[in-house]
């Protein structure tokens, strides 16, 4: 079993469903940090039976709603001095932007150039939202 040592200080973002951590990482850019960065997948896990799991060291600005859009499960923990000081668990986005694109190929997003378009959560359960323009139904 490989050992990776506690963390000092950072970020483990925990309770990732087995297989997803890797669209995390690419997905919060993780690859182009200068710090120490680790992905570990399907890790034993009591609660989930596999889970993935990130663990930076470094102090990062984390888009929260990206996370929530992939894995809603999942838990960040910051870590100081070795010791966890804030817990935070995630929901769904209720909107979000500049993230998804529409599926629908008549969809006018997909015919012109439109930014920051918006979608916005119709199924928590599904992770499903519909696009502001069309309506049409998508997930990341």
């Amino acid at each position: 079993m490989i050992n990776v040592s506690k963390l000092k200080e950072g970020i483990v973002i925990d309770h990732i469903l087995a297989g997803h951590g890797y669209k995390i990482f690419q997905q919060l850019g993780l690859d182009l940090l200068d710090g120490v960065v680790v992905l570990m997948r399907n890790v034993d896990s009591t609660k989930m039976g596999k889970k993935d799991l990130i663990k930076i060291e470094t102090d990062l600005n984390l888009d929260l709603d990206v996370l929530g859009l992939i894995d809603p499960n999942v838990t960040i923990n910051y870590v100081k001095n070795g010791e966890r000081v804030n817990k935070v668990s995630l929901t769904p986005p209720q909107t979000v932007t500049g993230i998804l694109t529409c599926k629908n190929p008549r969809c006018i997003t997909n015919q012109e150039h439109i930014h920051d378009v918006k979608f916005y959560l119709v199924d928590a359960a599904t992770n499903q939202y519909a696009c502001e323009y069309c309506d049409a139904r998508t997930r990341l």
